[in-house]
């Protein structure tokens, strides 16, 4: 900033400041002589107040815009503004009371008096001119009217005004010119004492940063190392020759649990448990011959629990002395995950296993069910012999319940809804969970209703009963009653447990226990996964969640209630369902036309599914090498109205089968068997009429056959 914009900018500054002083002061007192024109001009009284509110108002609006733009621009416009405002006043009042013999004249003197000395100076033009030139209107709007539309007749008067007018102005031109001289000197100075004290602070500065840099450049080498060791993601430790810690970082700190003076001093070798890479005393000497080690360690902490720690460890030399230098990392998630991994791939194995074994053993077990069905159907036998055939059908089911468990666990199925008779699935758990009771003092009372039929998986409603059993027997450390009860309920307009309930028949399967009850304030969160009130590694946290997600999958619900120390009631709704058809007696052949053609590699099934449907009259063709179906004769394959093929087959798979067969016939009717769930993947097949799950029931297969064969349009049954 130069000299004279330095000046220019404090003198306006100044008159700023100077100007916003007036403006109010004198809206103050243009509004306060109103009292005056009471006095001297009562008949004008009314409007002289107007003319002032008016006046003050805008002097106030101008000070609002001075003040919000701080711009020299706005201060001349501003200020000459408010003269012509405050100038046009007086004049108008001068011309309503006296004309040229108005007292008011003198108002015009005050003006000049604040715009000639509070003017702002005027770029290339001198003091003197500048007040000349801001002294001009008001001058000019006080005489300009007067000799417009006024008639001069008391001249003595009008001369002395006009004379005592001019001579103020000249006389306030004259003293601004000296004002703003010695304020001009005393800014010219004040600039040369601001430079000079600007050079000095300079000069200081540039010595000051000067310092700092020196000092800073000795610091940073030395801070820059400390950062790097104290903040950094391993624990470092440098010890002397001998193993003694000389120096540990925060972080080596946090993974021991000992503070930093506590392990200073110390011999590393105290804190090791035991490592995977022979004695420390060797390893040491392998260090300081210049060797580079990476080992892993276990190391006491404060607790005298274990640490798993990975090392590297290198000498160094500072000052000719030698040092040994200590990186530690945690690796005990490491190694966590590590088992993890391998229990993982160990269960995937076995998974693996599991889904290759429970394909093979559903295909044995549909025809042994199915062929126990047959004779219990269709043969004559004594009392002795139903009741062996019961024991290899009963034992088939678990066996069926077991494969179903396999295939879960190897995630090769989802469940599979089936007509179930529940109370058969309650007392099959029972007779499972025996073992776990009668070591207790735990009584358990059945109390079944009627038979009822739920569509279901029989292995997820009896984990469902599992699961709560065990909780109810963890209740009971010291014994006491479990009751299991089936009833019937009927569920009719508002009149329901829980708003969940449509309409319709259920089943309300209850099991009650005398155990400790469940506090009320983790209630509500039981049937969280992974919430547990048993100790660490316990439980999982997870069997009531897996009830909750059963119940749900199997359109039911379920609902507690039980008090502290009064035991636990938990209340299963699941919709009740016809029960299977009988299958219908045998007809004689050549009541029903239908040509079938079954494709299956397992020669028990094929010779299960042929036998069946032939009982029923129906023309079966069955072929148990799938690239026989290409030597087909094409009148034979028009003629055919349904296959029933497995899809995973070798050669040649079921979908390559249905393709090459409905080439030839669009319109034949198709239904896939397989023991895998392949539903999922292929229900939006439209060449697929219907998929069965193995193992099936003889009479839901006769009953799907039936309805794809006498439906018209494609319809998808699963």
């Amino acid at each position: 900033m130069t000299r004279e914009e330095y000046i220019d900018k404090n003198l306006i500054d100044l008159l700023q400041r100077w100007a916003n002083l007036a403006i109010i002061s004198g809206s103050v007192v243009i509004i306060i002589l109103s009292v005056l024109d009471y006095y001297v001009s009562p008949e004008n009284f009314r409007i002289f107040l107007v003319y002032r509110i008016i006046t003050a108002s805008s002097l106030l609006i101008s000070y609002y815009i001075l003040n919000k733009n701080r711009s020299k621009k706005i201060l001349f416009l501003s200020y000459f503004l408010d003269i012509t405002i405050v100038s046009v006043m007086i004049a108008l009042m001068i011309s309503r009371y006296g004309g040229h013999e108005s007292p008011y004249f003198a108002g015009m003197i005050i003006v000049l008096l604040l715009t000639v000395e509070i003017g702002p100076p005027v770029k290339n033009l001198g003091d003197f001119w500048t007040g000349l030139i801001y002294a001009l209107p008001p001058i000019l709007l006080y005489l300009i009217p007067i000799l417009t539309y006024d008639t001069i007749s008391n001249k003595a008067f009008f001369i002395n005004a006009n004379f005592f007018i001019l001579t103020s102005a000249m006389s306030l031109i004259v003293i601004r010119h000296f004002i703003f001289k010695r304020f001009r000197n005393e800014f010219s100075l004040q600039y040369d004492l601001e430079e000079q004290k600007r050079q000095l602070s300079l000069y200081s500065e540039e010595l000051r940063e000067d310092v700092i840099r020196k000092r800073m450049e000795l610091e940073t080498s030395e801070q820059r190392f400390r950062e790097l060791f104290e903040n950094a993601n391993d624990g470092v430790v440098v010890t002397d020759r001998n193993g003694v810690i000389i120096n540990v970082n925060k972080r080596f700190c946090e993974l021991t649990g000992f503070d930093k003076p506590s392990l200073i001093g110390t011999n590393i070798k105290i804190l090791e448990a035991r490592s995977e890479d022979g004695d420390p005393e060797k390893r040491i000497e392998t260090i300081l011959n210049g060797r580079a080690l990476i080992f892993e360690v276990e190391h006491f902490m404060k607790d005298r629990e274990l640490v798993q720690l990975e090392v590297s460890a290198k000498a160094i030399n500072i000052n000719g002395e030698t040092y040994i230098q200590y990186f530690y990392r945690d690796i005990t998630e490491k190694k966590r995950l590590q088992k993890q991994l391998f229990q993982a791939q160990k269960m995937e194995s076995i998974g693996i296993l599991a889904g290759a074994i429970a394909h093979d053993f559903d295909n044995i077990l549909t025809s042994i069910i199915n062929n126990v069905q047959m004779i219990k159907n269709y043969s004559i036998l004594d009392s002795r012999d139903k009741q062996r055939i019961c024991i290899i059908e009963k034992s088939a089911r678990r066996a069926e319940a077991l494969i179903s468990g396999l295939l879960s666990f190897s995630r090769k199925s989802t469940y599979k809804k089936r007509p179930v008779n529940l109370n058969e699935v309650i007392e099959d758990t029972l007779d499972l969970i025996h073992s776990m009771t009668s070591k207790k003092a735990i009584e358990i009372i059945l109390n079944l209703s009627k038979p009822f039929t739920v569509s279901g998986d029989s292995n997820l409603l009896s984990q469902v009963i599992m699961n709560l059993l065990v909780n109810s027997i963890d209740a009971m450390p010291a014994g006491g009653k479990i009751i299991v009860s089936t009833t019937p309920y009927r569920n009719e307009g508002a009149a329901v447990p829980n708003p969940v309930l449509i309409s319709g028949d259920y089943v309300l399967l209850s099991i009650t226990d005398t155990g400790t009850g469940i506090p009320d304030e983790i209630r509500d969160r039981i049937f969280e996964p992974f919430f547990t009130t048993k100790g660490e590694g316990k439980r999982t946290g997870l069997g009531l969640s897996i009830v909750y997600r059963i119940v749900k999958e199997h359109d039911g619900v379920v609902t507690v209630e039980s008090r502290p120390g009064r035991g636990t009631t938990f209340n299963i709704y699941l919709p009740v369902i016809e029960g299977p058809e009988e299958i219908m007696p045998p007809v004689k052949s050549g009541k029903r036309q239908e040509r079938i053609l079954v494709v299956d590699d397992n020669i028990d099934l094929l010779n299960f599914v042929k036998d069946l449907l032939e009982s029923q009259g129906y023309n079966v063709l069955a072929i148990s090498d799938p690239l026989l179906v290409y030597e087909i004769d094409k009148y034979d394959i028009e003629t055919t109205d349904l296959l029933i093929t497995d899809i995973i087959m070798p050669n040649k798979n079921g979908k390559e089968l249905i393709r090459y067969l409905k080439g030839i016939k669009p319109s034949l009717k198709t239904i896939t068997i397989s023991a895998h769930d392949i539903w999922n993947i292929g229900k939006r097949d439209r060449d697929i009429n219907a998929y069965i799950s193995k193992p099936f029931e003889g009479v839901y297969l006769l009953t799907v056959v039936r309805r794809v064969l006498d439906s018209e349009a494609i319809e998808h049954i699963k």
